[in-house]
């Protein structure tokens, strides 16, 4: 439910506010419902993962209308080779950004209640 709700949220800021006579798109009650629940989602933690097989784990910072994602003290997780004792690599990077075209996942940590609410806006 968690990937649904803020797949939901990043389409929605993608898609709206994108009219040229607004500079800032809160003229469109769509466009301000968009950016309130965007920003429920603002310092929780979030986990992206990409096309290749990588996950970032980090504190969601922002997202621009093209769906891109700014992530804080973000760690990488990828997978290393069968034979290894740990099935997993991290890498702590820092502020990064992930491209909305590379993303195939994302998950908030919320609590039930706070997915129910994201899901039913």
């Amino acid at each position: 439910m968690e990937q649904e709700a803020a797949e939901s949220l990043i389409q929605v800021a993608g898609s709206e506010g994108s009219n040229p006579n607004s500079s800032d798109g809160s003229d469109h009650p769509a466009c301000s419902e968009a950016v309130t629940r965007v920003k429920k989602l603002l310092f929780r933690r979030m986990l992206v993962g990409i096309k290749d097989g990588r996950f970032f784990l980090g504190t969601f910072h922002c997202i621009d209308k093209l769906g891109n994602i700014i992530l804080q003290d973000s760690v990488e997780y990828r997978s290393t080779r069968r034979n290894s004792p740990s099935p997993m690599e991290q890498r702590c990077l820092g502020l990064i950004l992930i491209p909305s075209s590379c993303r195939v996942s994302c998950h908030v940590g919320c609590s039930i209640e706070e997915q129910m609410s994201l899901l039913s806006v």
